[in-house]
């Protein structure tokens, strides 16, 4: 008999083995796991074991016959890592999302930037690998979305989520072509809970508070898990100056996922999730600073007037997500999953603006499913599928002219739909137990006012030498993202007809990428190394106007380089648990603005004719950090972030460098459980209260500066019911 076990809840598999000891499990999700063996006669044998998205992990067991004195020996579980993929992937499990400071706040992005090489927050934006274009996944279902960093916060409340796998490059062909960071969640599911309610509550300064009731349970066939959550504070967004002006934030929202086995061979999933947030657009309160005056010190041209503003962003967020998933044997597996997805992101400025009032109202609805098939062969894994969605948008341009030059407001409704279809072919052939070899193929066709094919090829490889146990990775492949479906026309459009802007036709980005790597396991320690290059042809990015009314747009080209490099220790002593996470990264575009809100710049870096950094180009990203397990059921967490400086915009007004000073910060959480029901933890960000100016671009308010020191109590109260 052959059981997998998951570490953090009761879900478990069994099987039995053939007539020559082997078996097979599938439909298994990604997290950490226990597998054993045991059979009548011999000592029961168990071995720990990570499941990664895409991968056929091996294992192998020697049974021992049993004795009749039997002595047991209890040993900590060593990291395992995969030995067969080309995807380097960092996983984030419910515990490290629990612990690590302010990672579980409702729109805290540390869950990702903590723990994964090249990401950061800049202009209130994840960045990850150089853009900003990534995907978000459910059980390896898509939630599609084809605009361009329109929403602020996660797709999920990280209170939610069970396990997080972020992948970065080298993807397979099912993983689609967000080419930047894909994160597949496994959301809290209900088997980790009998009967089990939480309460969370938190308060801090800023009069901030994050507060959670979930609720799970399961039986052998059925697992059901719900919440609600609400929060709010008076910092937000990042400010365009030390002090926090204007800049309260507040949202709720829901969860739910119901899993049911109907028989041994099918299961049904449905996962739902809805959420509305609102966020003030912070501005600088200060008449005569480098921003707003035109002072000697900007050569009496402001930078970034943001004085009179008093914007304001609405986001809400729903989706279904429902999935079939069948078992045809051990080796072969279907699953269908129809999806429904609604977001909006409402930019709304003051009437009143100075000398602006800008407005940017914009709904998109996708409908659509993804249908894969995966088989298992004698030494091939091999995975075929569908995914296509029809989109829908509505979207209302406004402004308003309050600078004294009678220019009357324009205004202007626009609607458009459009279709995306791919298919998928990927193979993991094994001539080796040592060595993986993939190929794939994802042909696409976007359809809306004009259309768009792409087929991207893709090939990668794994090498593992068994008595070193290094892992040896390389990858090459394309990928096309399809364009958002709406900038502008009508009256904007008649407007440039006599300045110098112009509105070209969006065209989907299309990328090149090149990566080798390799994972280094020893004694429980995890070093995993990787070098990437991404060649960029119409890289998205957006541009804005006036007080916040930011358009899509595409740069005719990008290159964006470096290496990364994570390590994660086992629990040292029994006690504690470190992680780093580095990246050392160029990111650079230029070529002229080719589709989207443009100034008619033939080159985006006059008077450069080559290629010139990103607005959010940071040469040295590190991260790190450890848990700690302290008497008395106590426990420490800690992480330090250091950035070397984002691109500076205005080059001598004042920062003479072509990057903003670096930056480093520090946080700390100190925790307690009493008992099996309650426990407590203080967290602090930004110990030290160290600011900067972080970032100098147009978005969201102007300018940003990191945010100042944040305390805040956290309760755990779990009850049954």
């Amino acid at each position: 008999m052959v059981m997998l076990r998951a570490r953090a809840s009761d879900w478990s598999k069994t099987t039995e083995t053939n007539a020559e000891g082997q078996f097979s499990l599938n439909a298994v999700p990604i997290g950490d796991y226990a597998i054993s063996v045991a059979s009548p006669g011999f000592t029961q044998t168990e071995q720990a074991i990570e499941i990664a998205s895409g991968s056929a992990p091996v294992v192998h067991f020697q049974l021992r016959v049993a004795s009749a004195k039997e002595t047991v020996d209890v040993a900590e579980n060593l990291e395992v890592v995969p030995t067969n993929s080309a995807t380097p992937t960092t996983l984030v499990s419910r515990l490290d999302i629990e612990r690590t400071p302010g990672a579980s706040h409702s729109n805290s992005m540390a869950m990702i930037t903590n723990y994964v090489p090249g990401a950061y927050v800049t202009h209130d934006q994840l960045h990850i690998r150089g853009g900003h274009q990534t995907s978000w996944l459910v059980d390896g279902v898509p939630v599609p979305n084809t605009n361009i960093a329109s929403n602020i916060g996660p797709q999920f409340d990280p209170k939610d989520i069970d396990y997080m796998e972020v992948n970065r490059g080298s993807y397979g062909a099912e993983f689609g072509d967000r080419t930047y960071g894909v994160f597949n969640i496994v959301p809290r599911s209900g088997f980790e809970r009998n009967n089990q309610a939480e309460l969370v509550l938190s308060a801090g300064n800023f009069n901030q508070t994050n507060n959670q009731l979930s609720f799970g349970s399961h039986t052998g066939r059925f697992a059901y898990y719900g919440s609600v959550n609400g929060n709010r504070s008076d910092l937000g967004l990042q400010t365009p100056v030390s002090k926090v002006v204007h800049d309260a934030v507040n949202g709720y929202g829901g969860f739910g996922s119901l899993i049911f086995n109907v028989d041994p061979s099918d299961q049904l999933r449905l996962v739902t999730s809805a959420r509305r947030d609102y966020y003030q657009i912070p501005y600088d309160p200060f008449p005569n600073d480098i921003e707003n005056a035109d002072i000697a010190a900007n050569g009496f041209m402001a930078q970034y007037p943001s004085f009179g503003l008093r914007d304001a962003n609405h986001e809400s967020d729903a989706l279904a997500n429902f999935s079939w998933v069948h078992t045809f044997n051990s080796r072969m597996l279907l699953t269908v999953s129809p999806f429904y997805h609604r977001n909006t992101a409402n930019y709304d400025g003051s009437p009143a603006d100075n000398p602006i009032a800008t407005t940017d109202r914009h709904t998109s609805t996708y409908a659509g499913g993804q249908v894969s098939f995966s088989a298992s062969l004698a030494k091939n894994d091999l995975q075929v599928g569908f995914y296509g969605f029809h989109q829908n948008d509505r979207q209302l341009f406004g402004i308003i002219y309050n600078d004294h030059t009678n220019t009357p407001p324009f205004a202007e409704n626009d609607a458009s739909s459009g279709s995306l279809t791919s298919f998928f072919l990927d193979d993991k052939f094994k001539p080796f137990s040592w060595l993986t070899l993939t190929a794939g193929m994802r042909p696409t066709h976007f359809s809306s006012s004009s259309s768009e094919n792409a087929i991207s090829p893709r090939f990668g490889a794994a090498l593992h030498i068994p008595r070193l146990n290094w892992t040896f990775r390389a990858f090459y492949g394309h990928y096309y993202q399809a364009a958002p479906l709406l900038t502008v026309g009508g009256p904007f459009k008649e407007l440039c007809a006599t300045s110098s802007c112009a509105f070209l036709p969006l065209r989907g980005e299309r990328d090149e990428e090149h990566q080798f790597g390799v994972t280094i396991p020893y004694r429980g320690w995890v070093l995993d190394a990787d070098n990437f290059k991404t060649s960029v042809h119409n890289f998205f990015d957006h541009g804005c106007i006036g007080s916040g009314l930011c358009l899509p747009l595409t740069i005719e080209r990008a290159a964006i380089q470096g290496w990364e490099l994570t390590l994660r220790s086992p629990r040292i002593a029994h006690r504690g648990q470190i992680h780093l996470a580095y990246s050392n990264q160029v990111a650079l575009g230029g070529g002229a603005i080719n589709g989207g809100f443009t100034d008619g710049t033939t080159n985006l870096c006059d008077p450069s004719p080559g290629l010139c950094p990103l607005d959010h180009d940071q040469t040295n990203t590190l991260n790190l950090g450890g848990n700690l397990t302290l008497p008395w059921r106590a426990f420490a967490s800690t992480n330090v972030y250091y950035g070397s400086g984002f691109t500076n915009a205005f080059v001598g007004a004042p920062f003479p460098e072509r990057h903003l000073p670096g930056h480093t910060t520090f946080d700390l959480s100190l925790g307690k459980d009493f008992g099996e029901n309650f426990s407590a933890s203080v967290n602090a960000l930004n110990v030290a209260n160290r600011r900067v100016e972080m970032d100098n671009s147009q978005t969201f308010g102007g300018f940003h500066w990191n945010n100042p020191r944040e305390l805040s109590v956290e309760l755990r109260y779990r009850f049954h019911y």
